[in-house]
């Protein structure tokens, strides 16, 4: 998995999308051999929407996990 993002030094860096992408390769796509984009798909869909957004602790919100820090109802 290779992530673009502009060149060095350009306004349209963006730290918060590298950081993402880099836990991302580091935490997940990294330890998975996947044979078909459907499988790719379903990994990645549960990597963000259920391990990184509700289970995952965050040190920008002193190591609590989303919804620790900040509870709401999943919307519909």
């Amino acid at each position: 998995m290779i992530c673009s993002m502009s060149r060095k030094g350009n306004c349209y860096d963006n730290a918060v999308a590298e950081s993402f992408f880099g836990r991302l390769k580091c935490e997940w796509t990294n330890h998975h051999r996947y044979l078909s984009r459907s499988e790719a798909i379903r990994s990645l869909f549960y990597y963000i929407e259920i391990f990184y957004n509700r289970k995952r602790r965050h040190s920008s919100i002193d190591y609590a996990t989303p919804q620790e820090y900040e509870p709401f109802p999943l919307a519909a």
